[in-house]
């Protein structure tokens, strides 16, 4: 029994609590402890996703400790290729969103020390959701992660804040207690077949549930990760709360929250219910491929830089969605690398777009322009995070859309043609907003942006780590798929789903 990960699980929340009990002026401390512990937490996801043998058991790590023993609920923990490296973003993002957290003013009097502290429970909450292998575990954690997030929109974001918090809350609460009925129903199923009743993944992936019993349970599943991902049309939340939460908030609501609802696809929809899956998959596909292009077509008309890039996520998720309805393993690795990728590049993207609006005191795009003359360094950042987001050869994205695209290719034919068709316009709103805000004339309704500031050393600290990785895995993302590859693999053979075999004309009929 390892305790690496539920040591990575605990030290944030213990860390949250001593932040959280620090008198109101230590400030600084606060920052530094978070700042301290979230390093600490990095370095240990770095350790166990190094650790991490792809051909050795499918879950590693792994602990189990009894928790409500008359259910048979256990705190049951352990990572597969898909959860660890999804673990590692997290690890990569909190620093970041602390160091890019650094200065900020907390809005109605409110202390950061309170942001700090929220940040480091979120984290916590974070981990265990992807580590979780007790599916009741799974859905305390799925539940719970949303306090921490809902104060930190609440408390510390912009004007509408507190809308979008509650929108936020009600929305993945509703959701959550639709999948909290199929939990429920896969232990009376367990205890019926087993003669006792568990929420154990290994145990519930064994059962034999009948068709028509796999379609309720599969859409309490599938509606609530709907909405966390989320699919059109359960993504209206989605627009409101990242333009309203505080950038650092924005950077793991989008790159790691929303990631929750795909992982849980492939770790319950299609290992627990196969023939449920793929009785829903061609609807799933049809809401991915819609939002793709309704993602991009509404980005295309934000004037808000946050609110655009909530569009572009929906957009990015319907190439995750596709590629994990697709059935085939490449697609699916594609879809996990791909939200590793996604929060990368779209987490670059906010920080950029919050140091914009620390500059220039705006949102709007057009209250900037030309930004390139004096700011290079912030463009030349810009314009590496928006051409990833876009998915240029090189860069990070690329490699996952990719693999997305020509493993749907397989099996769905036209919708992978009809989602190729989503890369242009893609193309369109990342090179739009970077064209209207670093290059062209200057604004003139914010002259002051004229004598702005380049990035700073904390700026330059807090961007390199994401532009070095979209670099490093647009080159060579082998070590990241090599883990993600026998996981994959393992969900297709829960699913009963085989890659197509290439087929070679013969002679005569070529």
């Amino acid at each position: 029994m390892s305790t690496l990960l539920l040591v990575t699980l605990l030290l944030p929340l213990a860390g949250g609590v001593v932040v959280a009990g620090l008198p109101g002026e230590r400030q600084l401390l606060a920052k530094q402890l978070t700042l301290a512990i979230s390093l600490v937490v990095l370095v240990l996801t770095l350790v166990m996703a190094v650790g991490f043998d792809p051909g050795g058991e499918r879950f590693q790590f792994a602990s189990s400790y009894t928790w409500i023993a008359d259910f048979g609920v256990r705190f049951a923990l352990g990572v597969d290729g898909i959860a660890v490296v999804l673990i590692a973003l997290i690890g990569v993002l909190v620093p970041v969103v602390v160091a890019a957290s650094w200065n900020d003013e907390p809005t109605g009097g409110r202390s950061m020390k309170a942001f700090f502290a929220w940040l480091l429970v979120l984290e916590t909450m974070m981990i265990g959701v992807f580590a979780a292998t007790d599916v009741f575990l799974f859905y305390v954690f799925f539940e719970v992660m949303l306090v921490p997030m809902y104060f930190l929109i609440g408390s510390f974001g912009g004007p509408r804040r507190q809308y979008a918090a509650v929108k936020f809350f009600l929305y993945s609460l509703l959701g959550g207690l639709i999948m909290l009925a199929s939990v429920i129903g896969l232990f009376v199923v367990s205890n019926n077949q087993l003669g006792e009743g568990t929420f154990a993944f290994d145990a519930l992936r064994q059962l034999e549930i009948t068709p028509g019993t796999q379609k309720l349970l599969f859409l309490g599943f599938f509606i609530a990760f709907a909405i966390k991902a989320p699919l059109v049309p359960f993504h209206t939340w989605l627009p409101d709360a990242g333009a309203e939460a505080p950038i650092g908030g924005a950077v793991l609501l989008v790159g790691v929250l929303d990631k929750v609802g795909t992982f849980g696809f492939l770790r319950y929809c299609l290992p627990l219910f196969p023939d449920a899956s793929r009785f829903f998959a061609p609807l799933a596909i049809v809401l991915s491929v819609v939002g793709i292009f309704y993602g991009a077509l509404l980005a295309m008309g934000q004037s808000d830089m946050k609110r655009l890039l909530a569009y572009t996520s929906i957009a990015h998720f319907g190439f995750i969605g596709l590629g994990v309805f697709a059935f085939t393993s490449q697609a699916g690795t594609g879809a996990v690398l791909y939200m590793v990728n996604h929060g990368i590049s779209t987490g670059a993207l906010f920080l950029i777009v919050g140091i914009l609006i620390n500059r220039g005191g705006s949102r709007l795009i057009s209250d900037y322009g030309g930004m390139a003359r004096v700011t290079p360094l912030l463009a030349g950042a810009f314009l590496i995070a928006g051409l990833s987001s876009l998915g240029l050869p090189g860069t990070n994205s690329f490699v996952s859309e990719f693999l997305v695209l020509i493993g749907s290719f397989t099996t769905q034919p036209v919708f992978a043609i009809i989602a190729t068709v989503g890369i242009i316009l893609a193309a369109l709103y990342i090179l739009q907003m970077y064209q209207r805000t670093m290059h062209g004339p200057e604004s003139l309704t914010n002259p002051r942006l004229r004598k702005a500031r380049d990035l700073d050393k904390r700026e330059l600290a807090t961007l390199s780590p994401l532009i070095a990785l979209i670099i490093v895995l647009g080159v060579y993302p082998k070590p990241v798929l090599d883990i993600i590859t026998p996981a994959v693999e393992a969900t297709m053979v829960d699913l009963g789903a085989t890659d197509p075999a290439p087929t070679v004309a013969e002679e005569g009929t070529r």
